[in-house]
């Protein structure tokens, strides 16, 4: 029984081999395979079989073979280890290398998503001669080994969701979170809580998360991954990988392919190097701490070294987060730097921080983020000009400090103080000195003040209809930009032609006095970024900045440096993004706009940075901040994961700002998909949308593709995404102005200027 167990292990690890290979034709791939077809023969023709040197003589050239064919693995090759089923998965991290755990929020089927796994994990510590238990919150993707109801890994947004509430119940009880990455990429569907806008909640929340975070990645794809990868210390396994997109949807892009249709091979092996998606790539670029070696040809569930290898980095990694914030931690802080991991169960720390400690923990890990990728833009502005924008970035602090902090809480005291004195006052009056005056009123007739009659101009202009005789009623006589569609002498038919029997429309009219919005059923046809920039923004009159961080081809892909150079020739921008400070009817804001010429909108390095200094920027003028944006396809694939790790520095951004007391407004408009509305647009609390727009996790190929569900017409609409909740509101686009106006009267900010 021995001997068949041991032919049928090296039977799976030729099936293995072959698997990750892609039955590649390779000589030491040929050699096992011979060998082991005459093991196979002689152990069915001798009575008793082989004997056991003989197997345990194949069984080391296996082992030679796998560290051989281990040097020879490509990025592809990677991507395929960690899709195997014979790869390692979260049930068999919990069962080798915690010691103790209970599975919560479901177990196997019988869950609201199967493939996000909670445990209660412990680790039992000799510590002396004492044993402690010290307690940890296990979140992660759960593949299994080829169960078809962990759905690949593939979480669902009430995944999501759960691992969320579990983060929180782990804050509760201060005690750290070790999350898992083990995902393709999160499951596009739009039913609520929506996948990109748990995401961007999970984002949102971990940005703030006051326990130790570790993170592990395996398969870490795009926004699934972030979901539950902003961490203070992110491990990445040595045969794992961690990407924008996959592979094959990469290469699918690149060639232009239409639903249904493969790339070739050939295509999906480049675009996997290109993307950098190995471990070292990713450590290379600064976006992980460490990669833990695994064996030869990846992890599988065998390998009990290297899950006691896990065991001893996570120990040590945890010990690390925790000895770089406590106060007291004097010679154990110098003994974890200096250990190795060997030595890390050797070394006790307590896990539970004070409350000063989780402040600067989570300062910290925020700080960790926003000094990531320096490298994948380009920033032309000038030593001088730097210094001088740092100056007055000084000042504007100092001014705001001193004005809005120091003596604005005096004022306010004074002014609560006045408030409930003069509430007091009018009580007195109204309930003691009111019924005297009454009294005298009747007793001496006379005594009362007649009102005076309202004047028939008044009358007039509160009851008469506003610009009856000029059709629709615009601010002024015209608008201050027109599009050039306007110039066309054509009529066009409303996409509602059908349902509302709208009549033909002009262009000129359509495009000029209507702003491209139909006068009989309101569809609201796609107009230029430049329409809101002059109506809206007043962009002439606004002051823009950093405009000299420029877009680049930070890993090199292929023919994408002309594809910038055209972008920016056609558009005469140096990326997606441009931020400006402005005024909205006499109130100051500062604002971004992704303008969808560029390259669809798409977020890299340039736009991520442009973005995050605007919500500084905003942060220490304490103004509102508004984010435009006019049209994006997601994270730009061709910058790989200098353009996702934008999601989380982006979200940390807009969390220091709302947690700063500031107004964050997003409007949606056209089509706005993927990572950004996944982090720090579907982030804010409050997302309005121009009527006609869409709004998405994912377009409807990619949901037909990846979950086989047809998707209705009009998936994507705002008014659907208004009624699962996602965006707060639906504004015509001639309203915008002054909506927007309303809004930052009516709306957030404790500690804006104008409060």
């Amino acid at each position: 029984m021995d001997r068949e167990r041991r032919i049928q292990g090296l039977r799976d690890r030729l099936a293995y081999i072959r698997d990750i290979f892609a039955n590649r034709d390779d000589e030491s791939i040929r050699l096992l395979a011979a060998k082991f077809g005459e093991l196979l023969e002689r152990h069915q023709a001798m009575p008793g079989g082989v004997k056991r040197e003989e197997l345990a003589r194949i069984a080391d050239l296996f082992d030679f073979s796998e560290r051989k064919l281990d040097t020879t693995l490509t990025p592809m090759d990677r991507v395929r280890i960690v899709r195997h089923p014979q790869r390692i998965c979260l049930k068999d991290i919990l069962e080798n290398v915690y010691d103790n755990y209970t599975e919560i929020g479901g177990r196997g089927e019988y869950n609201i998503d199967p493939s996000m796994l909670i445990a209660r994990a412990v680790f039992s510590r000799r510590v002396g001669d004492k044993v402690t238990n010290q307690m940890v919150m296990v979140i992660g993707q759960e593949k299994g080994h080829g169960e078809a109801f962990r759905n690949g890994g593939s979480v669902k947004p009430w995944g999501n969701a759960k691992a969320l509430h579990y983060m929180k119940v782990a804050e509760t009880e201060n005690i750290p979170v070790h999350t898992f990455v083990f995902t393709p990429g999160a499951y596009p569907v739009e039913d609520w809580p929506g996948a990109a806008q748990q995401i961007a909640r999970n984002l949102y929340d971990m940005a703030g998360l006051r326990v130790p975070v570790v993170a592990v990645f395996s398969e870490g794809g795009s926004g699934g991954a972030e979901a539950i990868g902003l961490a203070d210390r992110r491990i990445m396994l040595s045969h794992g990988y961690y990407s924008v997109i996959s592979p094959e949807g990469a290469a699918a892009i690149e060639a232009g392919l239409r639903s249904g249709d493969r790339a070739t091979p050939e295509l999906i092996e480049k675009c996997a190097r290109q993307l950098c998606i190995t471990a070292e790539d990713n450590l290379r670029n600064g976006y992980v701490d460490r990669v833990l070696q695994e064996p030869p040809l990846g992890a599988r569930p065998s390998h009990y070294d290297f899950f006691r290898d896990l065991r001893r980095e996570l120990i040590q990694t945890t010990n690390e987060v925790v000895s770089s914030v406590k106060s007291m931690k004097l010679y154990r802080a110098m003994a974890v730097r200096t250990s190795k991991t060997d030595d890390a169960e050797s070394i006790y720390m307590r896990w539970t921080l004070s409350q000063s400690a989780l402040d600067r923990l989570v300062e910290q890990r925020q700080r960790k983020f926003r000094a990531m990728s320096r490298n994948a833009r380009l920033d032309g502005t000038g030593v001088i000009t730097r210094a001088v924008a740092a100056t007055k970035g000084t000042i504007w602090a100092a001014h705001s400090f001193l004005r809005y902090d120091l003596l604005g809480r005096q004022k306010r005291r004074l002014n609560a103080m006045f408030e409930d004195l003069g509430a007091e006052a009018h009580l007195v009056r109204h309930k003691v000195l009111m019924p005297l005056k009454k009294t005298l009123d009747k007793v001496l007739p006379g005594n009362g003040t007649a009102q005076p009659k309202v004047g028939e101009a008044v009358v007039d202009r509160l009851t008469r209809l506003s610009c009856p005789e000029d059709g629709a009623c615009l601010v002024g006589s015209e608008w201050a930009w027109t599009s050039p569609r306007s110039q066309e002498d054509r009529t066009i038919s409303c996409p509602n032609v059908r349902t509302h029997h709208c009549p033909d429309l002009w262009v000129p009219d359509l495009f000029g006095d209507f702003a491209g919005v139909c006068p009989s059923c309101g569809h609201h046809f796609p107009m230029e970024y430049r329409w809101y920039l002059q109506n809206v923004f007043d962009y002439s009159e606004s002051k823009e900045f950093n405009q000299q961080l420029e877009s680049i081809n930070p890993l090199g892909y292929e023919k994408f440096d002309t594809k910038l150079d055209k972008a920016k020739e056609r558009t005469g921008l140096k990326s997606a993004c441009i931020t400006f400070e402005t005024s909205i009817e006499e109130v100051d804001a500062v604002v971004a706009v992704l303008c969808a010429p560029f390259r669809g909108g798409s977020v890299g390095a340039a736009e991520g940075e442009k973005f995050i200094r605007a919500a500084e920027r905003a942060t220490r003028k304490r103004q509102p901040f508004i984010a435009y944006v006019h049209g994006t396809a997601g994270i730009r694939i061709q910058e790989g994961v200098n353009g996702v790790i934008q999601m989380p520095r982006c979200t940390i951004a807009v969390r220091r700002y709302i947690d700063a007391g500031g107004l964050y407004l997003v409007l949606y408009d056209t089509n706005s998909y993927a990572g950004p509305v996944a982090s720090f647009l579907g982030c804010s609390p409050y997302q309005f949308a121009v009527q006609s727009s869409n709004i998405g996790f994912a377009g409807p190929g990619v949901i037909s593709e990846t979950t086989g569900i047809a998707v209705p017409p009009n998936y994507h609409k705002a008014y659907h995404a208004l009624s699962r909740g996602h965006i707060h509101g639906i504004w015509d686009r001639r309203e915008v102005k002054k909506n927007l106006h309303q809004s930052l009267l009516t709306m957030g900010g404790r500690n804006l200027y104008y409060r």
